[in-house]
C-alpha cells in the first residue's frame, strides 16, 4: 500500500515538473524568437559602411560585437543543446562583410532557437561541465539569453551614438 502510494504521488509530481519545463520551453523559444528579430531589426538598422565603427579603441565594432552573439549562440546551443555543432559555410572566415554577418547572425540564432526547441522538457535539469561550474540545461538556456541582451544593449549604445533612432523595442 505504501509503495502504490508514494508511486502515486512521485507520478504526480513529475508530471507536474514535466508540464512545468515544457511550459518553460514554450515561453522561452517565444522569447527567443522575439529577441532574434529585434537583434536583427538592430543589425540591419546600423548602415553598412558603419559596421566598422567602435564606440573606443578597445571595444569591438559593431559587426564585432553582431559576430560574437552568433559565435557565443552556436558555442552554447552547439555544446550543451543540440545533438550537433553549427556549421556554416562563414564559420571561421576571417573578414566578412557586413551583408555575410547579418546572413551568419540569422543563421547563428536560428541555430540556436532550432537547439532549444528540440530539447526535452526533461532534460533541462541535466547538468553539464562548465568552466564556470556546472550548469543545468536550463542555466545555459537562460545564459545564452542574458549573453545575448547584454550584446544587443551595447549595439543600440553604437546605434545612438551614430545618430540612428534604434528599432521599437518589444520584449515577449
Amino acid at each position: 500500500m505504501k509503495n502504490t502510494v508514494f508511486l502515486s504521488l512521485f507520478a504526480v509530481f513529475s508530471f507536474q515538473l514535466y508540464a512545468q519545463d515544457s511550459l518553460f520551453l514554450k515561453e522561452t523559444l517565444q522569447k527567443w524568437q522575439n529577441a532574434a528579430s529585434y537583434t536583427l531589426e538592430v543589425a540591419q538598422a546600423m548602415p553598412l559602411e558603419k559596421f566598422d565603427f567602435k564606440p573606443m579603441d578597445e571595444e569591438r565594432s559593431f559587426g564585432q560585437q553582431l559576430v560574437h552573439i552568433g559565435e557565443n549562440m552556436t558555442w552554447l546551443a552547439g555544446d550543451y543543446l543540440a545533438k550537433q555543432k553549427f556549421n556554416h559555410p562563414l564559420k571561421g572566415k576571417k573578414e566578412l562583410t557586413p551583408v555575410e554577418i547579418i546572413e551568419l547572425l540569422k543563421a547563428s540564432l536560428a541555430f540556436a532557437q532550432e537547439a532549444i526547441a528540440h530539447t526535452s522538457p526533461d532534460s533541462l535539469s541535466v547538468t553539464k561541465s562548465f568552466f564556470a561550474g556546472p550548469m543545468s540545461r536550463r542555466q545555459i538556456i537562460a545564459l545564452m539569453h542574458d549573453h545575448h541582451t547584454h550584446h544587443r544593449g551595447q549595439l543600440l549604445v553604437y546605434l545612438r551614438l551614430n545618430g540612428i533612432k534604434a528599432p521599437k523595442y518589444r520584449g515577449w
